[in-house]
């Protein structure tokens, strides 16, 4: 059912990452880990890559992002 209070409840919001903050394009309630697939509500994302505009749901994931993409070693 729609929320009439919060029409994009339950609905992926477009970001766009920043070095140290995001902006919403379009409203949603989350947004999805690059890596696991987890929805992750935008008051608890706390990891992406700006340079390739991907969140992460933890440290975890954004560590296995950056050895998929070969920054780490």
């Amino acid at each position: 059912m729609l929320d009439r209070l919060n029409p994009s409840a339950g609905q992926v919001a477009k970001l766009r990452y920043l070095d140290a903050d995001f902006q919403v394009l379009v409203p949603g309630t989350h947004v999805v880990c690059a890596i696991t697939g987890k929805a992750i509500p935008l008051d608890e994302l706390k990891y992406w890559n700006w340079q390739r505009q991907e969140a992460y749901v933890d440290a975890h994931a954004s560590q296995q992002a950056e050895l998929a993409a070969g920054t780490l070693s």
